[in-house]
């Protein structure tokens, strides 16, 4: 076997005929849940990825260390050309000395750069790329802005992509927290320019991922924060274009559990890299403690026996639409004490119905879905920071995934979800320490519509959340209600 470089994307993999096949099956995938999709239906795709191509040889260069595995797992010997491997002998306390000289400060304040923080940015230099895996609040934007200092330092303009205008937002202004200036740094989301000579540009991947190779051969570092959603083709689209970016490093707290998804990212970005877990920073106070609340709302037997037959959208519009268990929501919501985040999927079959209930109580109460515009949901989270008993009713799309608010007291999961991203991503929403709190509660509410020895749709899926609750090593305790 033979081993070279394209560019900063792709390796090519010379074999002869009789490997090349046994190389491709090893590369190949079948997708979850690829059986419920319409191509698959339609007899257009067979549900399988494939990460390397026979047609021309190539693979992403992330997937090396693959490579290298299925060589030494069949006694296969092979000659990499130079270049193909340039990982750096970087001294730890050289990038501790840097990361300590940019003097990161929050509100003023200094802030301590954490062990974990500094293990995360010297594996990210020694290696050129890789997949950072950290949890919600464990100061990920404090790794991307030593990150992003170190590449400028050497002359390189760095592109930042995050999922939404919020984002964008919110990790502009961590950086000028931390102690750089506004005129270092260029926003691009709707009816920005895109063009800039500033040294870092924070972009949602929606504004420029239809641009050209061009745009992006002026960056020397990517950066993927949320990079959990890079499976995305534009997304994806954006990472290849980049060809001739050296420097390429995708961040996230959560991987859907899939191989799949996590070879795919890990081609674009580089292995990942596990820097420590949710529950190693609650043990040691760096994030808040979590109670989780498990509520399981028992429906009668005669509504479980209309239920039994529903397809799982129909399911999902029975239980949204249930009278006595928004009641339910609507009145937890009202008793509980501190900030609440009340969290749907769907907008007006279910987040308006909520919203227009419980704006009804003599308290602060916003409303959120995707379209609530960037300023206003700024808003909401600054006002929400100086709130005692404020309520917000947000769509899981807008508040699921990076938002940063810390004084939120309490989580309400007020539709099912099966996601493994997108519960951790939700629950990591109220895990940041506050000087008013040091725990969170999370209320997951489940429906059980067995009917004889049926278990309903979202039944099932609140067993997976359970088993993700176990993974995660969360406590939990699971009570029945009669609706």
């Amino acid at each position: 076997m033979k081993i070279s470089k394209v560019n900063e994307v792709y390796l090519t993999v010379e074999v002869d005929d009789s490997l090349e096949r046994e190389l491709s099956d090893y590369f190949t995938f079948e997708v979850p849940g690829a059986k419920f999709m319409p191509q698959f239906r339609n007899r257009i795709w067979d549900g399988k990825i494939r990460l390397f191509s026979p047609q021309n040889g190539r693979i992403y260069v992330g997937l090396l260390p693959y490579i290298k595995e299925f060589c030494s797992k069949n006694s296969i010997e092979y000659i990499m050309e130079e270049g193909v491997e340039n990982d750096r002998n970087i001294a730890r306390s050289s990038v501790r000395d840097f990361a300590l000289s940019l003097q990161p400060k929050s509100r003023g304040k200094s802030i301590e750069i954490r062990d974990y923080q500094l293990d995360a940015i010297h594996h990210a230099i020694s290696t050129n790329r890789s997949l950072l895996l950290s949890p919600t609040a464990s100061g990920k934007s404090l790794i991307i802005y030593t990150l992003v200092r170190y590449y400028h330092m050497m002359g390189l303009k760095t592109l930042i992509l995050v999922p939404t205008t919020s984002l964008v937002e919110q990790m502009c202004s961590d950086f000028i927290d931390y102690g750089w200036k506004d005129e270092y740094i260029h926003k691009v989301y709707a009816g920005m320019d895109k063009g800039s000579k500033k040294p870092v540009v924070i972009s949602t991947w929606q504004s420029i991922y239809k641009l050209h190779s061009p745009y992006f051969a002026q960056y020397g570092c990517i950066i993927g924060d949320e990079a959990h959603l890079f499976k995305a083709k534009s997304l994806t689209d954006i990472m290849v274009k980049s060809r001739d970016v050296k420097y390429r490093f995708g961040l996230t707290g959560t991987l859907d559990g899939t191989q799949t998804h996590r070879l795919v990212l890990e081609g674009l970005f580089g292995k990942v890299r596990k820097i420590i877990t949710s529950k190693e920073l609650m043990d040691n106070n760096t994030l808040a403690k979590l109670d989780i609340n498990c509520v399981v709302l028992k429906h009668t037997e005669e509504e479980s026996k209309r239920v039994k037959n529903y397809a799982y959208a129909e399911e999902i519009n029975y239980i949204v639409s249930h009278p006595k268990r928004n009641i339910f929501i609507k009145n937890l919501c009202k008793n509980l004490n501190g900030n609440t985040l009340c969290l749907f999927q769907l907008v007006d079959k279910h987040g308006v119905l909520l919203y227009n209930e419980i704006k009804k109580f003599d308290r602060k109460v916003f409303f959120v879905y995707g379209g609530t515009d960037t300023q206003t949901r700024e808003d909401i989270r600054a006002i929400t920071e100086n709130e005692k008993d404020a309520i917000i009713i947000a769509s899981y799309g807008t508040f699921s995934t990076g938002i940063n608010i810390r004084n939120i007291h309490n989580i309400v999961f007020a539709s099912p979800s099966k996601s493994r991203i997108r519960v951790l991503q939700s629950i990591g929403r109220g895990l940041r320490q506050s000087k008013d709190k040091d725990s969170v509660k999370l209320f997951d509410i489940a429906d059980d519509l067995t009917y004889k020895t049926k278990r309903n749709f979202t039944l099932r899926h609140f067993f997976e959340r359970i088993n993700i609750y176990k993974e995660e090593q969360f406590d939990y305790k699971i009570d029945k209600v009669k609706l």
